[in-house]
């Protein structure tokens, strides 16, 4: 089985470590081999490292840098992010810290 999971646009991540634990993110571009800039509907887009990022297989179709409105319609479109994101959200919140 081929490896599936590459640093690219659009690439859904989640936060392992740090403030944003926890979050869904999606990569809107990469600045080194290190850093990647990351926004989510319910955050301020920033720069992380990929060590705080754990990459899953899911991706949708953005442009490099897209505007808030155009990321939160992609993902609309996308149709998954709801449902990972309750997912997501219970698994944190039910999980013991």
């Amino acid at each position: 089985m081929p490896f599936k999971r590459y640093v690219e646009i659009g690439r859904v991540a989640l936060v392992n470590y740090g403030k944003d634990y926890g979050k869904l993110v999606v990569i809107v571009d990469v600045i080194d081999q290190n850093r990647a800039l990351v926004d989510a509907p319910d955050m301020v887009r920033s720069q992380m490292n990929f060590k705080r990022l754990s990459l899953t297989d899911i991706k949708i179709e953005i442009n490099r840098v897209p505007k808030k409105k155009a990321l939160i319609e992609a993902m609309e479109k996308a149709g998954w992010f709801l449902t990972l994101f309750i997912l997501v959200f219970l698994l944190n919140f039910l999980s013991p810290h």
